[in-house]
């Protein structure tokens, strides 16, 4: 009886490590690995397991940015199973990484939470970062801009205004700043704020940021209307050409 009870409060309760096959993956990748229960001092029944996939993304509160977390996408693995004291089970799982998911670049901003819902009792949970790399398709946009002299500056989730919204309530920013090249000295910075369609569709809105001159440039500056926002597609079938098309569109703007 005393077990139980120190069961219930988290000790000796039984234990959950997810192993995945992997720790790198693409948005639209199946992520594959194996959930491993161990048994605490006591025997406990497990309504279910669950895994959640969360990002976590930035949102203006009170004109003030805050880390928001949004779950993704969230799997139930199991019936409900008993777990004796000390035994071991195992339990295999798949699923597939949202077209959504963010790109990370090495920063922990994407997760997978593993839980055993277990009635009155402290619920035991494991967590494993991954890392999503950007998709062929958008490898080759992020290049075609830094081929214009670009650097990638920093990418981060940006919560969007309802009107934008459509599967989730943010979409990944990459902003870049002009190192050499063409717009060297005449832009300030140029974001790309991209939403995926598929694995081979990107729709992107960039924004080209002009640098103020003179005066009336200073107040345009002040008032955010040096900002041009530009929208389009990219397929796989405008990559050879996009790198003369993004500075043709932007130089429209400098």
């Amino acid at each position: 009886m005393f077990k139980k009870f120190l069961a219930s409060v988290g000790i000796g309760s039984a234990k959950v490590d997810t192993v995945l096959q992997q720790e790198q993956y693409y948005a639209g990748e199946e992520v594959k690995g194996t959930v491993r229960i161990t048994g605490g001092n006591t025997q406990q029944n497990i309504d279910s397991i669950y895994l959640t996939l969360s990002a976590s993304y930035v949102r203006e509160v009170d004109d003030k940015k805050v880390s928001a977390t949004y779950a993704l996408d969230k799997f139930r693995l199991t019936d409900p199973i008993t777990i004796g004291p000390g035994a071991t089970t195992e339990v295999p799982f798949s699923f597939v990484l949202p077209i959504e998911t963010p790109v990370t670049f090495g920063l922990k901003k994407v997760w997978i939470h593993t839980g055993l819902d277990i009635k009155n009792s402290v619920d035991p949970g494991d967590t494993d970062y991954i890392e999503v790399l950007p998709s062929p398709l958008l490898s080759d946009v992020l290049e075609a801009v830094q081929s214009l002299g670009f650097r990638l500056r920093q990418a981060e989730c940006e919560e969007l205004p309802y009107r934008l919204r459509k599967r989730v309530p943010f979409a990944q920013e990459f902003e870049f700043i002009p190192v050499s090249g063409p717009f060297y000295r005449k832009l300030d910075e140029l974001e790309l704020l991209v939403f995926p369609q598929s694995a081979r569709e990107l729709s992107i809105m960039m924004e080209i940021d002009r640098k103020a001159k003179g005066l009336a440039g200073l107040f345009s500056e002040a008032l955010d209307m040096d900002e041009t926002r530009v929208h389009f597609t990219v397929t796989p079938a405008d990559l050879t050409a996009l790198p003369r098309q993004l500075e043709q569109v932007i130089s429209k703007y400098c």
